[in-house]
């Protein structure tokens, strides 16, 4: 592995989406949320995620104002949270996002489910007034079904630009992913990681003995290198040194059908609610 520590300009980009970002889910402790953004960035990290439901977002909002980088080069998502998906809701909470977050504006605004006070013709026309206001810069949807994903593109007058879904060598959700491809949208996988689970698999395991890395690496250098953008969840300096260090990964095309080839499934999040029960 080239040990070289990757910069801000060697992460690559998909449809404007930097590959590889920060995840802030659970990171609900306010120094350490904003020390861990503002280390991300100063390391060379450019996306940074968050959502209504983590209560961080002020946190977050703190981590990107005491960084050593420039707003507008730093990639921001949230979420709209499933109890706010009404029009007026969405308005409302979205401002208060901005206000949490210290920003005039966010570079992703995801619907964070298809769940509970969703309605695809009101709750679209709620996100496309925030773009038309320019209170968002891209529209995004959140664990949605190929279904859901191609009504609510049909439905949306701005384009939607990505589906952010759980996604790792052990669910490697091929349908989802065929369906943004055919539909042109990115795919962001949270939980990349599958919350520790990449550490045990054993082709993982191999493969990372073989680079000198760690099964972290391995499996976000998969994603990176299948086209998916990834936002795994660190809150040590360590942890988030070393996804960080996955972008000097490259794997060959033998490993890479190796891990396609990994038959294990692991669902981590499976809400009552998702929409594939």
């Amino acid at each position: 592995m080239d040990t070289a520590a990757p910069t801000a300009e060697d992460c690559p980009h998909r449809d404007e989406i930097p590959m590889l970002g920060l995840g802030t889910w659970k990171n609900d402790d306010p120094e350490t949320c904003a020390t861990a953004v503002q280390e991300a960035l100063e390391m060379g990290y450019r996306h940074i995620d968050t959502a209504q439901a983590y209560n961080n977002e002020q946190a977050v909002g703190n981590g990107i104002a005491r960084a050593d980088v420039d707003r507008q080069d730093v990639f921001v998502a949230t979420k709209v949270w499933i109890d706010s998906l009404a029009y007026d809701d969405v308005l409302e909470t979205t401002a208060d996002s901005l206000e949490r977050l210290g920003l005039e504006s966010v570079d992703l605004l995801y619907v964070h489910w298809p769940a509970r006070t969703y309605d695809p013709e009101e709750t679209l026309a709620a996100f496309n007034r925030l773009y038309e206001q320019e209170s968002i810069d891209r529209i995004g949807v959140s664990n949605f079904e190929p279904d859901q994903l191609r009504a609510a593109v049909e439905i949306s007058e701005a384009p939607i630009v990505a589906n952010q879904i759980e996604c790792h060598p052990i669910l490697k959700q091929p349908k989802l992913r065929a369906a943004a491809a055919e539909l042109d949208l990115a795919v962001v996988a949270y939980s990349p990681l599958a919350r520790g689970d990449v550490f045990e698999e054993p082709t993982l395991r191999e493969i990372a003995g073989d680079h000198g890395c760690s099964p972290a690496q391995i499996s976000l250098a998969w994603l990176r290198q299948r086209g998916v953008v990834a936002i795994p969840k660190a809150t040590s300096t360590a942890h988030i040194y070393d996804n960080w260090q996955s972008l000097a990964v490259e794997l060959s095309d033998s490993e890479l059908e190796r891990i396609d080839g990994i038959e294990t499934t692991t669902r981590c999040v499976d809400p009552a609610f998702g929409p594939w029960n």
